[in-house]
């Protein structure tokens, strides 16, 4: 079996999302990555999946029932051993758009990287898009299984506890400013420009984030999903999302 030192993977788990979207997101990440990677699906629904992506079950992580979707299961990408695999794991949210090249993400030197969060001004980054070491940050999910109560009094979501927690390590860094922009912030424009001019796609993006709403194909399509935001039909996204 062939051991890669360079992974990317998702998650995909109810029915937020289709497989197209992890098909889709195989395909732009190999579109844009150079390295030799295994590209990896937690997911409890393979149906519909490229069998070139290598699929893995969806991990449990015993939450109480009744609480609010918040992500946590994105910790369980620190867990000691994830199955079968080693090195660096690069973690994609579904609804991405990669937009260039991503070889630089494996480079950066840094134990944990993620985007700075684009609205909050605290240390909170967003987790659309981190990198890690696999196996080497297993006390995140340990302190968390061991404190959920704790936490979840805390932190609204998994991305303000995960930030937290590897500040006070002394490993949390972000990404480039430029590498990782969100379409609600970035690509839309300010004020009256938004009814006239389509979103624009800034020059230096890697990737771009789709918190919220649109997702990536109501953004082609020219719907916001707010009635208070206006999205024209934009035609870039056609270019990388297939």
């Amino acid at each position: 079996m062939t051991t890669y030192s360079n992974n990317v993977i998702c998650m995909k788990w109810g029915d937020k999302y289709s497989a197209d979207y992890v098909n889709i997101l195989f395909n732009m990440v190999s579109r844009n990555l150079n390295k030799p990677f295994k590209f990896v699906c937690f997911t409890d629904d393979p149906t519909g999946i490229d069998p070139r992506v290598h699929i893995l079950d969806l991990p449990s992580l015993n939450l109480p029932n009744n609480i609010p979707e918040r992500g946590w299961l994105k910790l369980t990408t620190f867990s000691k051993n994830l199955a079968d695999l080693q090195g660096q794991a690069l973690f994609l949210d579904l609804d991405v758009i990669v937009t260039g090249s991503l070889d630089e993400l494996f480079e950066i030197e840094g134990e944990f990287f993620i985007i700075k969060d684009f609205i909050r001004r605290d240390l909170t980054g967003n987790s659309s898009v981190y990198r890690f070491e696999i196996g080497k940050h297993e006390d995140v999910l340990t302190y968390f299984k061991n404190n959920f109560d704790e936490i979840k009094s805390k932190h609204r979501n998994e991305q303000e506890f995960l930030s937290s927690f590897m500040n006070k390590k002394n490993k949390l860094s972000y990404w480039p400013e430029d590498w990782c922009k969100s379409f609600k912030k970035h690509c839309i424009h300010k004020g009256l420009k938004q009814f006239f001019y389509p979103p624009q796609l800034p020059a230096k993006a890697k990737i771009i984030i789709f918190h919220g709403k649109p997702n990536p194909p109501d953004a082609l399509k020219g719907k916001s999903g707010k009635w208070y935001r206006k999205v024209l039909p934009t035609p870039w996204v056609e270019t990388y999302w297939k």
